[in-house]
């Protein structure tokens, strides 16, 4: 049995399970709408590895419905964090925070990461938790789930987004509301979710009352990235990437153009984090591990089109953030990506970090993020620099 049947099976049986648990949970056994929560189980998070420094919030690990790139429904998995204490301006808002590459393998996963102690972006979660918010976190698909994680399949990872949210709002021992004020953050894959939750929203889930979306770091466009990243320590993200989006388009057929060490290396790379992603794959190129020039077949080139930011507008307003010197997203890529919002109407605040890198961009910027955003749940103008 081949890598993609056995995926597909997993994912038959995950969902068969998802709805017999749903009557246990008192839910309806057919339900499919996406943003309703499977499961729902109280879960611990801590800042640092060995259970150390719990985060004291209330705190569920979930399983809820969402949608697939290709509109298939799927059960996702997150984490929902919400602060003990009431929120003393009315509705408590909603973050829905995604976050950056994790890996390929379920324990990659950031709930996994939230249990262990181990997950670096918890410092921006606390941030938002310190202002009294409710954060889902979502998994992503096939990054805690039966199946492949469709890694840097945008449209999927945007759903993903959403529907952590309404999920958090139909959990109700969250004691959240429908018409609380929403906000998203997210920071490299996080940052192409979270704006790709701004773009999907008017359409896709309407009924959120989203304030404003901060991305960093966004890989806007797959091809520039891809071509950036062949040759480099970082080669391994655009493998991922590969893998990911053959797992969200089954028609891409990936295998069938990689060599024997390129599919043993790709198929490795499955259930791998980022940190062995990175060192398996440091200083490879695509050519070497392929028997044709894959990437511009036309199956993958409208795959990739489709996955760009850019081609809608999002509703509400922007705050787009990039390193200078980041090595891994270039900084043109998501200029170009203000450029083509601002064209459009899009309400965006651009701020070019001095960072040397990819990480120090999150961390410089993680918490501008954060104000900003706080800025849009107390509904304040928000500036542009179009």
């Amino acid at each position: 049995m081949n890598h993609r049947v056995r995926a597909t099976m997993s994912m038959i049986l995950s969902t068969v399970g998802a709805l017999l648990l749903l009557p246990a949970l008192g839910g309806t056994a057919r339900s499919t709408s996406a943003g309703d929560v499977v499961e729902a189980r109280p879960t611990t998070v801590y800042l640092a590895p060995g259970k150390l420094l719990e985060v004291p919030v209330k705190t569920w690990h979930i399983l809820y419905r969402s949608t697939s790139a290709t509109g298939a429904s799927n059960v996702v998995s997150g984490t929902l964090l919400v602060p003990n204490s009431p929120y003393p301006l009315g509705r408590r808002p909603i973050a829905g925070y995604a976050v950056g590459t994790h890996g390929m393998g379920d324990q990659c996963a950031p709930s996994a990461a939230m249990a262990n102690g181990t997950e670096a972006e918890l410092a921006f979660v606390s941030l938002m938790l310190l202002k009294g918010w409710a954060v889902a976190v979502t998994d992503y698909e096939g990054l805690g789930t039966p199946g492949d994680h469709t890694y840097m399949a945008g449209i999927s990872q945007g759903h993903a987004v959403l529907d952590a949210i309404r999920a958090a709002i139909r959990l109700p021992e969250a004691k959240l509301s429908g018409d609380a004020p929403v906000v998203v953050m997210g920071y490299s894959q996080g940052g192409s979710s979270a704006a790709w939750a701004a773009q999907l929203q008017p359409s896709y889930a309407p009924e959120l009352r989203l304030k404003g979306v901060a991305a960093g770091g966004v890989p806007a466009d797959l091809q520039a990235v891809a071509d950036h990243l062949d040759g480099t320590d970082d080669f391994g993200l655009a493998a991922a990437a590969g893998v990911g989006l053959d797992a969200a388009y089954p028609e891409l057929r990936l295998n069938s153009y990689l060599t024997p060490e390129g599919a043993a290396l790709f198929d490795d790379a499955r259930d791998d984090c980022v940190a062995e992603l990175r060192s398996k794959l440091a200083g490879r190129h695509l050519s070497d591990l392929t028997t044709t020039d894959v990437m511009h077949r036309p199956d993958w080139q409208a795959r990739l089109r489709e996955n760009r930011l850019g081609a809608a507008s999002p509703r509400v307003p922007l705050f787009l953030y990039h390193a200078k010197g980041d090595e891994i997203i270039p900084y043109g890529v998501d200029r170009t990506l203000r450029d083509e919002y601002c064209a459009r109407g899009v309400k965006v605040l651009w701020k070019g970090l001095p960072a040397g890198s990819h990480v120090l961009g999150a961390v410089e910027g993680g918490p501008l993020a954060v104000g900003w955003l706080a800025n849009r749940v107390l509904g304040l103008p928000a500036l542009t620099n179009c």
